[in-house]
């Protein structure tokens, strides 16, 4: 089994590439309308790691300011969705679980915005599902 200590992961074309160098702080599939605009995908799933935990190996990432308060990064060159930070939540950093060379490594452990699901896309019932954040509860 892969080291969930020292992930590596990164873009569709191979520009931008970045490693994570601890245990994340929690594993989630969003729902919200957001992340799917940004995606291009019926939802999410994301892995958030403190900031310091995270870093680029190569290339530059774009970033984007999809609301005031947050900072989407994506390359520049094939348009991979990447990071996520909120100046409302600065010590964590989302990165998109699908870009990992290991994304099996980070299982969901929970669904975010469901009161926001596409209709025809399942929840996974084995996992605690949130109409909003997991932080309002």
């Amino acid at each position: 089994m892969a080291d969930i200590h020292h992930q590596e992961g990164g873009c569709l074309c191979g520009e931008v590439r970045y490693r994570v160098t601890a245990p994340p702080i929690a594993r989630s599939i969003c729902h919200c309308r957001s992340c799917r605009l940004a995606s291009g995908a019926p939802s999410v799933a994301w892995a958030v790691f403190s900031p310091g935990d995270f870093r680029y190996l190569c290339g530059h990432a774009v970033l984007f300011n999809s609301s005031p308060t947050v900072t989407r990064a994506f390359c520049g060159r094939c348009g991979t969705p990447l990071t996520y930070q909120s100046s409302q939540r600065p010590e964590a950093i989302d990165v998109t679980t699908a870009t990992f060379d290991t994304p099996d490594v980070f299982p969901p452990a929970k669904e975010i915005w469901t009161e926001h699901r596409i209709s025809w896309e399942r929840v996974n019932d084995a996992i605690p599902q949130f109409p909003r954040s997991s932080f309002d509860t």
